[in-house]
């Protein structure tokens, strides 16, 4: 009341406050972050560690195992995942919530740097990083040239191109995709060492001591001081060719007698394609704190000055852009905010025939919206998918918050009040009522803050957006209307002779529904009790049926496939198999309709350990492939599905799996690649792929699986060389030796011997590693003659050891030190849930597992329960708190109840939209249906209020329920019409990714159709019956209240 008194009072105040709200509030909006998701906080961390040469086993025995050991001396771990396959061990330790992260880390990297001491010689540090939404991707900045080589653009993105990437606020970047690392070649010919009787060790030895590293100090003469470098390392990569591999000899033989210099690249373990040509990209991500618009916004500007700076015949474009995402939520919230603001005034018009009224609710729209995000800015918040969502729901409360002000006022005016004592009347009269309604409003996103995990990440910035803007609202319907509504609406002399209005089609509409309304009370107890039976067990059945998921399922123009040739095969043929399968792909979209395609073939340089924690390969045989379309206007479900049938019948020696790419998804499966994931552990990893391979054929009988498959990479190829140590000491060789010979041959020196040589424009030092090509060492028998010994041609490696092809693991993923073997599917048109309790139950169907046997659901199965649960947990605490507060507000628990039975049919009504559009129950729709439940429990508190204030004055509930329900029945239908028109659109799902957001519009439209039903037909015979025999008198126990039963009247 007083609030409404000193803005009435002093309205020139008020005016300026509410500018001052748009002008701080706009500027706000220009500087607010603007991101994808909102900050995670995910306690995850992410350690990958690589070594070139090592085998998967060993990378487990040498590596996994002691950092796990190292770990247990850390606090807070929930629990050690790792997988171990080429030269790569990447491990994912995952916090209990509520761990200080950041001295986790420290802990990490203190434990990290104390276990280098027992790892093998030579090893490199790890790459530690923590995992959260800014990790992931947000682009591809992509370098193509028709010229030059996948490793030259490697290495002009790397020294080229990052240093200006680094000069844009808040980007980061991991190393280049798609090349390997330019390094000095010193290719070494088998047959000219044997002819030369030397061992490729000798190679080795001499270019390490002939191209040395040393520090070189001063001289001085006389007073100079004098630098004395040397040329320790050769200035020239072809003087490596003139070393001399003996000592002392005149009749010298050279480096390059036997081997050939080259200044060239690593050994290739990975390529790129863009659009089916080998070229490097550089994955762009954000700082954590920073805007990923601005970042992305200030990158395209500087893409000019980059391509200024590089190669002619090297052009480079941003692609894969993920903060469209953003900007099209951007852009439909302010569509869905003028829509929502003039269909609001269109609905004025209608009911009211009021345009000056219809312009006060307009304006009250975009101040809240604009205040809201001034809120969120002095919170912390960012301009998220969520909290835009917060937004464009509450334009729906706000259209309820104004128009029920200027319809109250409407109603005064039509009693022959004055202006501004109509205006005094009417906003105090719903003054309090309409403080509860934004109290149980807040209440019912309350819960946000209770929420721990990824709900409760995601769902606060949401909450936040509603309560700010809502209490900005409440604000300026108890100010800002008032003031407004003296200084522009016109009080007319039709508004005192005719206040009913009697000849327009509402009130016609409205003494019809009076009258049956009136009918209806006469059997309100079987009315009331049918229709909840009714409810009740409709409500359940139709959460039965409905379907339940983490996010509505996605009809993107972009796609991730994961492709996989038989184990083992060069990196080579697989990238024949994928260019096959992109010819294939065009046949199936359209030659013209792929917008883009990239294509990363095996796996990454040693040299950039991060680089597996973004993209993840198993060996040369596995491709991840992205496709983006120009247009595509069917269902991408049955799209993969089609390309699934397609690629068996042409390419049946190729596996594919469908992966997410969506950047809410991969954050949300925090690393698993598909929906269904069942992980088998135990002790004995031979019994783990025995129960696997049974589940697997368990879930290829449901017919609703796709993708079924084991990913890890279980029977690789191998070599497996056996040393006869005795037989090779009686050749004068230890295993040292031979082991030496070998690398240089199968694998390279660069890790095992350092030698660098600083050259090129920018004077950067670059590895020289001694090898064996590739495409001479090819057959068992070249192997078996492979030479070990100085100054002798024997013996070779047949000699001492024997050579067995065989199979070993190329990949061993592990829970802590057990092992574990992963069982994976995706989902065609069935919703999560559903598949989960078939899993369950396939799982069952096998028996009682088997001793040191353990079953692990994981995927998304964890994240939607733990999201269903939080959701639906956080809204029954809010209908309890709503229950409280409006008990203490009325001093009745009966009209809690009374008011709170409306929430059973919006619940219906938003279920039965649900399954009438084929939409499942998810985080978005959960959404929708809550904010169903907040909007119609502010429609029956200003029911009720009217309703039990009559019920007190003339002691008749079922009368004061049909008279309060004949009172309100134009603000309702006003506000759910209008509610419903702005929502149309979004349930439509219009736009790209608009089915991301449409199960939200279909819920919160079929919550407000059953709300209202339920609001101004089952809410008045509820009061009706239940207060029917209910007492006037005040339960106040103050002697003081007039009120009170037990109040005596003072005779002073």
């Amino acid at each position: 009341m007083n609030m409404i008194k000193f803005a009435l009072r002093k309205p020139i105040a008020i005016m300026v406050l509410v500018l001052g709200l748009l002008f701080f509030g706009l500027k706000a909006i220009k500087e607010i972050k603007v991101d994808i998701l909102p900050e995670m906080d995910l306690p995850v961390v992410y350690i990958a560690h690589s070594f070139n040469g090592y085998t998967p086993k060993q990378m487990e025995g040498y590596f996994t195992k002691m950092y796990v050991n190292m770990m247990l001396f850390t606090n807070g771990i929930k629990i050690i995942e790792s997988k171990n396959t080429q030269g790569l061990t990447l491990m994912k330790v995952t916090f209990y919530e509520g761990t200080e992260m950041g001295e986790a880390i420290a802990t990490i990297n203190a434990l990290s740097n104390r276990s280098q001491v027992f790892l093998p010689p030579g090893a490199p540090p790890p790459f530690i990083i923590r995992f959260d939404a800014s990790s992931q991707p947000v682009g591809q900045l992509v370098f193509r040239s028709d010229t030059k080589t996948n490793n030259q653009l490697q290495d002009i993105a790397n020294f080229n191109a990052r240093p200006f990437l680094i000069k844009i606020p808040g980007l980061t970047t991991a190393p280049p995709f798609g090349g390997s690392p330019r390094t000095i070649e010193v290719n070494i010919d088998p047959y000219k060492l044997r002819s030369h009787n030397l061992s490729p060790e000798q190679i080795v030895e001499a270019i390490s001591r002939n191209n040395i590293t040393s520090p070189s100090g001063n001289m001085y003469i006389g007073d100079k001081n004098y630098l004395t470098p040397t040329n320790n390392t050769v200035k020239e990569v072809s003087e490596l060719g003139d070393i001399p591999i003996f000592k002392g000899s005149v009749d010298n033989v050279y480096i390059r007698d036997v081997a050939t210099i080259k200044d060239g690249a690593d050994i290739a373990t990975g390529y790129a394609l863009i659009d089916g040509k080998r070229s490097v990209y550089i994955n762009i991500a954000k700082a954590g704190n920073a805007s990923t618009l601005d970042v992305v916004n200030t990158l395209k500007k500087e893409l000019p000055n980059i391509q200024r700076n590089m190669p002619d015949d090297v052009t480079i474009s941003y692609e894969f852009d993920q903060s469209v995402y953003i900007t099209n939520a951007l852009k439909s919230l302010i569509v869905e905010g003028v829509l929502g603001a003039l269909l609001t005034g269109l609905m004025v018009l209608l009911f009211l025939n009021d345009r000056r009224a219809a312009l006060i609710v307009i304006m009250t729209i975009p101040i809240s919206i604009i205040s809201g995000v001034l809120f969120l800015k002095l919170f912390g918040q960012t301009i998220n998918i969520m909290s835009l969502s917060g937004l464009a729901l509450t334009i729906g409360i706000l259209v309820d918050e104004s128009t029920v002000t200027i319809e109250n006022i409407h109603q005064h005016f039509g009693k022959g009040k004055t202006k501004a004592q109509a205006i005094w009347d009417a906003c105090k009269e719903i003054a309090f009522p309409k403080l509860l309604i934004m109290l149980c409003i807040l209440a019912v996103f309350a819960p946000a803050f209770m929420m721990t995990g990824i709900p409760g990440s995601l769902f606060m910035p949401l909450a936040m957006a509603i309560g700010f803007s809502m209490i900005v609202s409440f604000l300026l319907s108890q100010t800002f209307v008032p003031v407004m509504a003296n200084w522009l609406m016109k009080h007319t002399k039709d508004h005192c002779e005719n206040p009913a209005h009697q000849g327009d089609w509402f009130s016609k509409f409205r003494n019809r529904f009076v009258n049956f309304l009136t009918k209806l009370t006469k059997q309100n107890k079987m009315i009331v009790s049918l229709s909840l039976v009714v409810v009740l067990a409709g409500g359940f059945a139709l959460y039965q049926i409905t379907g339940k998921d983490v996010l509505p399922a996605s009809n993107s123009r972009q796609f991730q496939v994961r492709i996989k040739a038989a184990e083992g095969t060069r990196i080579e043929v697989t990238e024949m198999k994928v260019k096959t399968f992109l010819s294939h792909l065009k046949k199936n979209v359209g030659e013209d309709n792929i917008a883009i395609s990239s294509v990363f073939i095996g796996q990454h340089p040693s040299t950039f350990a991060v680089s597996p924690i973004y993209l993840y390969n198993a060996g040369p045989h596995e491709a991840l492939m992205q496709v983006a379309l120009k247009e595509f206007k069917g269902n991408s479900d049955e799209l993969k599905d089609k390309l699934r049938a397609y690629y068996k019948e042409k390419m049946p020696e190729l596996s594919i799996s469908f992966e997410p790419i969506e950047l809410t998804e991969k954050i949300l499966s925090q690393g698993t690649n598909t929906p269904i994931e069942i992980r088998v552990s135990g002790m004995m990893k031979k019994m783990n792929r025995m129960y696997a391979n049974k589940l697997l054929a368990k879930l290829k009988e449901i017919e609703y699986l796709r993708d079924q498959q084991i990913p890890q990479s279980m029977d690789y190829p191998a070599m497996q060389i056996n040393i006869d140590r005795t037989r090779a000491a009686q050749l004068g060789l230890d295993v040292q030796d031979i082991s030496k010979s070998l690398v240089a041959a199968t694998a390279s020196t660069r890790y095992t011997n350092k030698n660098f040589w600083v050259g090129g424009m920018m004077g950067i030092a670059y590895d020289v590693q001694v090898q064996t090509p590739q495409n001479i060492l090819n057959s068992k028998e070249e192997l078996a003659n492979l030479p070990l010994s100085k100054n002798s041609d024997r013996p070779v490696l047949g000699d001492v050891a024997t050579i067995t092809p065989t199979k070993e693991l190329g990949e061993s993923y592990n829970l802590g030190t057990m092992g574990y073997t992963t069982v994976t599917a995706n989902l065609y048109k069935k919703d999560l849930e559903q598949a989960s309790k078939d899993i369950q139950t396939a799982i069952a169907s096998l028996g009682e597992l088997p001793k040191g046997i353990n079953i692990e659901v994981a995927g998304m199965t964890p994240v939607l329960n733990e999201t269903l649960s939080s959701l639906a947990t956080g809204l029954l605490i809010a209908v309890f708190v709503i229950f409280l507060m409006l008990a203490a507000t009325f001093q009745s628990f009966r009209v809690s109840i009374v008011i709170l039975s409306t929430v059973p049919f919006v619940v219906v009504g938003a279920l039965l939209m649900l399954n009438i559009t084929g939409s499942t129950l998810n985080l978005q729709s959960y959404m929708g249906l809550i904010m169903s439940v907040g909007v119609s429990i502010a429609n029956a508190v200003l029911l009720i209020s009217n309703a039990e204030t009559l019920r007190k004055l003339n002691n008749d509930a079922v009368n004061s329920g049909v008279e309060a329900a004949k009172l309100r029945i134009r603000p309702i239908i006003m506000t759910t019409l209008a509610m419903i028109a702005g929502m149309l659109p979004m349930a439509i799902g219009f736009g790209e990714g608009g089915d991301q957001i449409a199960p939200l519009g279909r819920a919160v439209i079929g919550g407000l159709l059953f709300s209202t039903f339920s609001v101004l037909i089952i809410l008045p015979l509820v009061f009706g019956w239940m207060q029917k025999k209910a007492s006037i008198i005040s339960p106040s126990l103050d002697p003081e209240d007039e009120n009170s039963i037990h109040f005596i009247k003072s005779n002073l």
